[in-house]
């Protein structure tokens, strides 16, 4: 977590959060209870992320098209046989060609996390929305992020789904991993994180995580600049290394101290 404060004494905090974890976990702090207490605004990547219902409807509107090839079509020769065991293993096999490619990635991450015991339900970002009292904002929702994968060039949608294939042996063990890292505050692990698999892709990162982090940083400096102190939640990686947000408001003039 880090202090943010401008150069009229605005205010605002930066909490890492992990979107899924294979069981519930105490991350509650003492600081992080002041910092909330502090703020009057939370702020997610997507405010109604508990509304399954919603989510679900914008996901099946932006995914599906009509005339689309076969999904194993989609990828090169060579990595059809591993797509069509991780479709038969999940009971999917045909039940994705009517989705586009990074639908199909979704929803394949999806089937891999859930069967290896990984619960969005656990996620912190969930649990805050459940448990904050007061305004909730977004910087983007679900309309606004599914759009980025929507955009996408098919080639950089199939590179998403081959790198669900390539993650697939051991998705608890990444999961493991991660957390390990996010409970020790280990930023130096979650930068590497940032710097594997599909995002050293140029487009997939710049689409994935850059872009996204500017665009977050000048909506913070908005809502400091009208009197709002937020506290932000979003996914630790995009506050990790010189391209995360506590790099871009520290390299604009602001004060970001880590408090935990």
């Amino acid at each position: 977590m880090w202090e943010v404060t401008g150069p009229a004494g605005q205010r605002a905090w930066l909490f890492g959060t992990i979107h899924a974890l294979p069981d519930p976990v105490d991350w509650r702090s003492d600081k992080v209870e002041a910092a909330l207490a502090a703020s009057d605004r939370l702020v997610l990547e997507v405010a109604k992320i508990n509304d399954g219902a919603a989510l679900a409807g914008t996901f099946a509107r932006l995914g599906q098209s009509p005339g689309l090839p076969p999904l194993t079509a989609r990828v090169p020769p060579a990595n059809r046989p591993a797509l069509e065991r991780v479709l038969a293993d999940l009971g999917l096999t045909g039940k994705l060609d009517g989705l586009e490619t990074w639908a199909a990635a979704l929803t394949l991450q999806q089937g891999i996390s859930a069967k290896s015991g990984l619960d969005s339900s656990n996620g912190v970002d969930r649990a805050l929305v459940r448990q904050y009292r007061k305004a909730v904002g977004e910087f983007e929702g679900a309309e606004a992020q599914l759009g980025i994968f929507d955009r996408l060039a098919e080639d950089d949608q199939v590179e998403l789904l081959l790198a669900v294939l390539r993650g697939v042996k051991a998705p608890l063990d990444d999961a493991r991993r991660m957390e390990q890292a996010w409970a020790t505050g280990d930023m130096a692990a979650i930068t590497a994180e940032t710097n594997r698999d599909f995002l050293t892709d140029p487009e997939l990162r710049a689409a994935l995580l850059t872009a996204r982090n500017r665009a977050w940083t000048e909506r913070l400096r908005q809502l400091m600049a009208a009197g709002e102190q937020p506290f932000v939640a979003v996914g630790a990686a995009h506050l990790a290394g010189p391209e995360g947000v506590p790099a871009l408001l520290a390299a604009q003039g602001y004060t970001v101290r880590r408090v935990q």
